[in-house]
């Protein structure tokens, strides 16, 4: 349900708050695993590392479920449920460098085992997710060198705006780019097209959940917003100074659905900044531009960002900044997002790392939409590496959203507690 005016803008100004507390603990922010592992198994000139993780979770808005001593089939509750969930991620990484041609390739299976501590009747929508990164270079010292990738991912946490939780995403997007560095590398422009693919699927929800048919939280409609998008890029980067240098990205993407309940649309985007060190510690990236749809819904904003980083020591590092961003989206044509975020990372003793990320997004949906979000997110944890090949680490999550519009999908908040154990040989 929507909440009162009064009442968001208290949870709004709570968020700020948190930001602003949470500053020196979040200094010692997300960062990367510490170690690839073991030696892996040797593949031509490079290794093959396969990974195992396993990763108790406690999520308070795991899903909908059906309700305690329910017998009809294809119903459920209208508010999203808790759960202990079990995740199981066999996977691997694969690494082939080379100066002809070079391989990195990544990717896990992961069955999420809902377990039906919390609430009896869940384990039914226990499934397979995923992920899959491709990446192969050609000639990649050289001035004119190739790449061509494919991401695929299969996953709850869904890459629409408009849609909330409840939903399972499936995507993959193909692409290829070409370098080209003349003249010695300062200046480097790479072209580059991709074609993406996302569907979309309710989690277990046979039955809407309680937003008077609304496609964007009703989890049996969102196959509303499967999509295709081609996208042509163009980025710049010229190095006038060692470690400075002015970046330009102009973009056009061509979205379309394929229900056609959404007209197609036809955004362009060119940003111009620069980038680099104004201080031994201190890095800066400052762009702006402008984006515009040529399509049907004709919208058109300013497009910028401003992102600093401090370098504390060589092992620790914060970055916040403010970023603004127009997308094409199904049923309200566009949106806007405004987005603030915070994060940093620390290595403490060669072992132990401590992270932490914390954002809020503004979003506006279509020109002549009312819909306005807010959603704030917060994800600190430590992890601490055992061996070379044995990392544990816990965290959590919180997710807070709140919309104009009505629906517990797009109306919630999220807690989510995790203990991990990642094995890599």
């Amino acid at each position: 349900m929507t909440q009162p005016a009064n009442k968001r803008a208290r949870s709004r100004v709570g968020c700020l708050l948190a930001m602003v507390a949470l500053w020196p603990v979040l200094a010692f922010g997300q960062s990367s695993p510490i170690g690839m592992g073991g030696n892996g198994l040797k593949v031509g000139e490079g290794r093959l590392h396969p990974t195992f993780d396993l990763e108790m979770r406690v999520d308070s808005a795991a899903g909908y479920f059906p309700p305690p001593g329910n017998t009809t089939p294809g119903v459920v509750t209208d508010t999203l449920s808790g759960e202990a969930l079990l995740h199981i991620r066999p996977g691997f990484v694969l690494e082939l460098p080379g100066s002809t041609v070079s391989v990195d390739l990544k990717g896990y299976v992961d069955y999420v085992h809902y377990t039906g501590l919390l609430t009896p009747g869940s384990t039914a929508v226990s499934h397979i997710e995923g992920l899959g990164d491709l990446k192969l270079t050609f000639n990649r010292e050289s001035p004119v060198s190739v790449e061509v990738g494919d991401h695929f991912e299969r996953s709850d946490r869904t890459t629409s705006a408009a849609i909330g939780a409840g939903v399972l995403s499936l995507f993959n997007e193909a692409r290829l780019a070409v370098p080209l560095r003349p003249g010695g590398g300062a200046l480097e422009v790479t072209p580059q097209v991709s074609w993406g693919v996302e569907l979309f699927k309710p989690l277990g929800g046979l039955a809407p959940i309680g937003c008077d048919n609304a496609p964007v939280c009703d989890p049996t409609q969102v196959n509303g917003f499967d999509y295709s998008n081609l996208r042509a890029s163009l980025q710049g980067r010229w190095r006038f100074l060692p470690k400075t240098a002015v970046v330009v990205d102009a973009q056009f993407n061509y979205r379309s659905y394929f229900q056609e309940r959404t007209d197609p649309a036809l955004l362009l985007h060119a940003t111009a900044g620069v980038a680099g060190l104004v201080t031994p510690k201190i890095s800066v990236t400052a762009k702006a531009g402008w984006g515009k749809d040529f399509g049907t819904a004709q919208g058109s904003t300013l497009l910028a960002q401003l992102e600093g980083t401090y370098l504390m020591s060589q092992t620790a590092s914060i970055k916040v900044g403010y970023a603004r961003a127009l997308e094409p989206v199904a049923t309200f044509g566009l949106f806007r997002d405004d987005r603030g975020y915070l994060e940093g990372q620390a290595l403490l003793g060669g072992r132990l790392t401590v992270r932490g990320t914390t954002s809020l997004d503004f979003l506006s949906f279509g020109n002549a939409s009312p819909r306005k979000d807010t959603l704030f997110r917060l994800d600190v944890g430590p992890h601490y590496q055992f061996e070379r090949w044995l990392i544990g680490g816990v965290g959590y999550l919180l997710a807070i959203r709140e919309s104009s519009a009505s629906g517990t999908g797009i109306n919630y908040s999220r807690h989510e507690g995790y203990l991990r154990v990642t094995v890599t040989y």
